[in-house]
């Protein structure tokens, strides 16, 4: 990919992931190329990656639009991710060296720093996360794994379950990473596997709270707008 292709594609990737392209937004490459300053052929290159990793999708009219998801496609999503990175988490006890005990620790820390300001700073956030989970993939030293978890929804629901969640819920995560980070220094696979799923587990619970009540707020509007 050119050096224009990836700075397209970061650009495009990071008004998804804040929230500011929404999902079932037509993504229109003139648009986006005088918004990223390049021609439209790096945009229609990173549109492309982006379709591969499910960010985007295309109509049969070849349409692009910012990929939205039923809520029985993030349910199902989240519990593959549960298991996968259950099983991860169980490899990587038994595998993980010092150093990336040392960076998740480094990592986890940069999350208490993006939540500790009254404002969450998403980006930070998701970073830190991001790379925290990459480093546990890495430890588990399985390309299967690897490639089966990179076909999944992450990064969006990711994005969006964090806006969701309240002070208690960012010390919960974090403290579930740290609880992870026990269980790697104890070598325990299973404590690990334990670990991960719950805390996977539990960021669907923050979405899926999250779903419900923007369902009930919009059938409220609804029924404010009938009545009006």
């Amino acid at each position: 990919m050119s050096k224009a292709s990836d700075h397209a594609y970061r650009f495009i990737r990071g008004e998804i992931l804040a929230g500011l392209l929404e999902p079932g937004t037509q993504l229109r490459e003139e648009q986006l190329a005088d918004a990223c300053g390049v021609s439209r052929t790096p945009v229609r290159e990173a549109l492309r990656r982006l379709e591969t990793e499910r960010f985007v999708r295309r109509n049969e009219s070849q349409r692009t639009f910012v990929n939205q998801w039923s809520f029985e496609e993030l349910e199902e999503s989240f519990a593959l991710r549960a298991m996968l990175e259950g099983h991860a988490a169980s490899r990587a006890a038994t595998r993980i060296g010092e150093a990336e005990i040392a960076d998740l620790e480094r990592h986890n820390q940069g999350i208490r720093d993006a939540t500790s300001s009254a404002a969450l700073d998403v980006g930070a956030f998701l970073e830190h996360n991001r790379a925290f989970h990459d480093i546990v993939l890495a430890a588990a030293g399985s390309t299967n794994l690897a490639q089966l978890l990179s076909g999944l929804i992450e990064q969006p629901v990711v994005a969006r379950t964090a806006r969701q969640y309240d002070a208690a819920q960012l010390r919960r995560s974090i403290a579930e990473h740290d609880e992870l980070l026990l269980a790697f220094r104890r070598r325990d696979p299973d404590w690990a596997e334990a670990v991960m799923q719950a805390h996977i587990r539990r960021a669907f619970h923050a979405y899926s709270d999250a779903y419900r009540a923007s369902l009930a707020r919009d059938a409220a509007g609804e029924n404010a707008a009938a009545m009006s």
